[in-house]
């Protein structure tokens, strides 16, 4: 028999060993169509191409699926869309980095992979193919939210960048599904509970006001990023003159494309998910006892 310290390294080792294996598993990558995208069926198995950060050459379009940890999963969920101009999808650090950052707060994340209209060559329209697949995927989030264990009344959209012109096309556009559908996918509605939109591009953005029951909002975005304050600023005078809950962070400093913050030298840069977190938890988001009624509160006397 192995004495008591020698046991316990060991099975840390084993137990390391088997978080590093769940850790590194491939996630689950589902198609939004199973025979692929409608009038691009025949191009569903071009390969994509991928390298450091970006994915392009995107004809099937899907979700990547992340699922919280048992352990903490709480039944909220978001659909993430990357940012990258519409040519390419910053993959890793505005899909990946932020679902593993959601995982950590219970919340199932899925990452959307949607066709690029602004890519050389390519055969999509703005804003038509993204928000066709921005409402499929929310959808299929929806139809199978029971198999995810998901609160049907805690799922959000997340966008960076062009990613937030994405979630701006999925959350001021219809959202109800269509009863005589053949497909039972389409019948869902594809409303966002609430939105988390990171330094947005304009595309999308309500020319008029935004519907009486848009979803509660977090919008962020540093000042000196000057082509991307104009859409949040429209955005938050929209949502205040719809008496809609909205909150919006404006830092002085950060550019644009700063992620998460991970690889910023600015304090309140590399801090800012932390205030999502919050915003999360405090709205109740975090919490199906705690679930928002997405009103605001009587205003003070």
């Amino acid at each position: 028999m192995l004495p008591a310290r020698q046991l316990a390294f060991a099975l840390g080792i084993v137990l390391f060993a088997a978080r590093s294996a769940i850790a590194t598993e491939d996630p689950q990558v589902i198609p939004l169509w199973e025979n692929g995208a409608p009038g691009f069926e025949a191009r569903r198995h071009e390969p994509e191409l991928a390298k450091d950060y970006w994915v392009r050459n995107i004809h099937n379009p899907s979700l990547t699926v992340f699922p919280a940890p048992k352990e903490k999963a709480n039944g909220a969920a978001v659909l993430i869309v990357p940012g990258g101009g519409h040519r390419e999808l910053v993959f890793k650090a505005e899909g990946v980095e932020p679902a593993r950052f959601f995982n950590e707060l219970g919340v199932t994340a899925f990452v959307l992979k949607h066709r690029l209209a602004r890519e050389t060559n390519s055969p999509y329209a703005l804003p038509l193919h993204p928000r066709q697949d921005a409402q499929r995927a929310m959808r299929l989030i929806r139809s199978r939210a029971a198999d995810w264990k998901l609160d049907p009344k805690r799922i959000g959209v997340v966008g960076f960048s062009a990613g937030g012109e994405v979630a701006a096309l999925l959350v001021y556009g219809p959202n109800a599904g269509d009863p005589d559908a053949a497909d039972a996918i389409d019948r869902m509605n594809c409303r966002a509970d609430f939105q988390i939109v990171i330094y947005p591009g304009p595309l999308g953005v309500p020319t008029g006001p935004v519907p009486a029951d848009a979803p509660p909002a977090f919008f962020l975005v540093a000042n000196d990023d000057t082509s991307h304050v104009g859409p949040v600023l429209a955005q938050l005078e929209k949502y205040r003159e719809a008496k809609r809950p909205v909150e919006v962070h404006l830092y002085a400093r950060g550019g644009h494309g700063f992620n998460l913050g991970n690889r910023s030298k600015l304090a309140s840069i590399h801090s800012w998910p932390q205030r999502m977190a919050d915003w999360l938890a405090d709205n109740g988001f975090l919490s199906a006892t705690d679930a928002p009624t997405g009103t605001l509160p009587p205003p003070a006397e």
